[in-house]
């Protein structure tokens, strides 16, 4: 199982993850999420060595433009959709790609089917407010009535309380965000060591 600690904006964390061995770092590029990175910190990571840790690139709703400037700067990367992209869309860049579904009921787990392309389905919690970062857990229960074809990323409101019995429903990859912060995207490394040991030991 893997794990992803998301909304990483600073050299120091990022650097403190790398070292953890965290498997995923996650960098968030939408305009209206507090943890979005400065184009300074975007262009630290271009000499930045991640070790083992794969970047990922989280967007909203992204111009084809946007997302080949990335895809252009880095090379080992993976792609994250966070809105409203049709699959056809998130396949053109000829990268690995994650697709999240806002999981609301057990309806929303029918949107799956309409990302044949994506390396991975990413379940976060839905909100009529956001498009993510929700700190809230959507009903885990919902995940028994379906088998996965495809890897899935559990998110939303995951921390060091409740990572156990994420952990127990066997996703192939944890997301966590809110949950290692000591204030709004603020990443507070006890926090993530906590993760990681509750992680490890689940």
């Amino acid at each position: 199982m893997k794990l992803k600690i998301c909304g990483i904006k600073d050299t120091d964390i990022l650097q403190y993850a790398c070292d953890a061995g965290i498997d995923f770092v996650g960098f968030i590029m939408a305009d209206e999420s507090p943890r979005k990175i400065t184009n300074d910190f975007l262009t630290s990571l271009k000499n930045f060595n991640f070790q083992s840790t794969t970047p990922v690139f989280v967007f909203v709703n992204p111009s084809v433009e946007e997302v080949k400037r990335i895809t252009a700067s880095f090379g080992n990367l993976i792609l994250q959709f966070h809105g409203d992209e049709e699959d056809k869309f998130c396949q053109q860049f000829n990268t690995p790609f994650w697709k999240t579904i806002r999981i609301k009921n057990s309806h929303s787990l029918k949107a799956i089917e309409a990302f044949p392309s994506a390396d991975a389905i990413l379940l976060e919690t839905f909100s009529m407010d956001a498009y993510g970062g929700t700190g809230k857990v959507f009903d885990w229960s919902l995940l028994e009535q379906i088998s996965f074809h495809k890897k899935f990323v559990l998110a939303g409101g995951i921390n060091p309380n409740n990572v156990k019995k994420a952990v127990s429903i066997n996703p192939w990859c944890i997301d966590v965000n809110s949950g290692v912060e000591s204030s709004l995207a603020v990443k507070d490394k006890k926090l993530m060591d906590r993760i990681i040991k509750n992680f490890t030991n689940g």
